[in-house]
Formats: C-alpha cells, structure tokens, sequence
C-alpha cells in the first residue's frame, strides 16, 4: 500500500478514535450520575414502582453494554493504527492477503479480508492458517 493511502487511513482511523474516545466520556458521565445519585440515596429520579426500576436496570445494563462495544472498538483501531506503523495494514491477519479497499473504506480497521470474515462468522469463531 502506498504511503498517501497509509496516511488516508491513519487519519480516518484517528479521527473514528477519537469519536470512540469522546462516546466513552459520555457513557462514563452518565454512569457516574447515576451511581452518586444512587450512593447518595437520591432516588427523586427513580421509582419505586417495580416496572420503572426494570427499565432503569435495563437502561444501565445498555450503558454498559454500549461502553463494552466501545472499548472493543478503541481496541481494533489502535491495533489496525500499529499495523501501520508495522506495515503490515491492509494485509489479512488470516491469509495474508491484501484486503480490498472498498473494505478498508468502508471499516478501516478491517483485520481479515472478505473471504475469511465470511468464513469466521460461518464458524463462529476465528478461521486457522
């Protein structure tokens, strides 16, 4: 790959993390609002009725559920940002070949190409050499 396209890459891929990063603020905000209110013992903004508290449990379990996506993304972005700095981006991690780049476009931090994502989702798990 050729280092204009490296460097196309390496922007989109620092500009997504840095909206991960700025997500992941947000998700701890609200968190963190609603564990003072409740260590405080201010429940003014919750219920007692018993389908209220479901929604607000079910609510917080989406908070975290959202913040483990992110954290999981941040992760794939940050290796595909060494896999530049490697060399290696844009190379499938399963077969070595290159991956497309309508699918780098699309998800820059793609770690297979098409064929072997395909064949990892048919699996349920990752595809051996």
């Amino acid at each position: 790959m050729r280092t204009r396209e490296l460097q196309k890459f390496e922007k989109k891929l620092l500009q997504r993390r840095q909206e991960v990063m700025r997500e992941m603020g947000l998700l701890r905000e609200s968190v963190a609002g609603a564990t003072t209110k409740e260590a405080t013992g201010d429940h003014s903004s919750h219920s007692f009725h018993m389908a209220d508290q479901g929604t607000d449990h079910q609510e917080r379990e989406q908070t975290f559920m959202f913040a483990s996506k992110s954290k999981r993304c941040l992760y794939h972005i940050d290796e595909a940002l060494r896999r530049i700095k490697d060399k290696t981006y844009g190379k499938c991690l399963t077969c070595g070949k290159p991956i497309s780049m309508e699918r780098l476009n699309a998800l820059p931090h793609a770690r297979f190409c098409i064929d072997c994502k395909e064949k990892e989702e048919q699996s349920g798990g990752p595809v051996k050499k």
